[in-house]
C-alpha cells in the first residue's frame, strides 16, 4: 500500500463491506476480508491524520501559506 491513494483504499474498503454484508462468504473468506479491511482502515486513518497535520502546518504559518513537510513525510516531485 506504499503508493496507494486514499480514495482507492476507501473504495476497496467499501467493496469489502458490501461483500461481507451480503453474507455469502465462507468463514475463511470473511476472515481474510476482515483482515484486509482492517489494513485499509488503518491506511485511511493514517492518510487522514497526515492531511490534518499538513493543514495545521499551513494554518500556523504567518503571512504567505506555504506547505512544509513534517517529520516522516516524503516530498512529492
Amino acid at each position: 500500500m506504499a503508493k496507494e491513494k486514499f480514495e482507492d483504499a476507501l473504495g476497496k474498503l467499501e467493496e469489502i463491506l458490501k461483500r461481507m454484508e451480503a453474507g455469502e462468504m465462507t468463514l475463511e473468506e470473511s476472515l481474510k476480508a476482515f483482515e484486509e479491511g482492517i489494513k485499509l482502515a488503518r491506511f485511511c486513518a493514517g492518510k487522514l491524520d497526515e492531511a490534518e497535520r499538513r493543514v495545521d502546518v499551513l494554518l500556523k504559518q504567518e503571512g504567505e501559506l506555504v506547505a512544509e513537510p513534517f517529520a516522516g513525510e516524503e516530498r512529492e516531485s
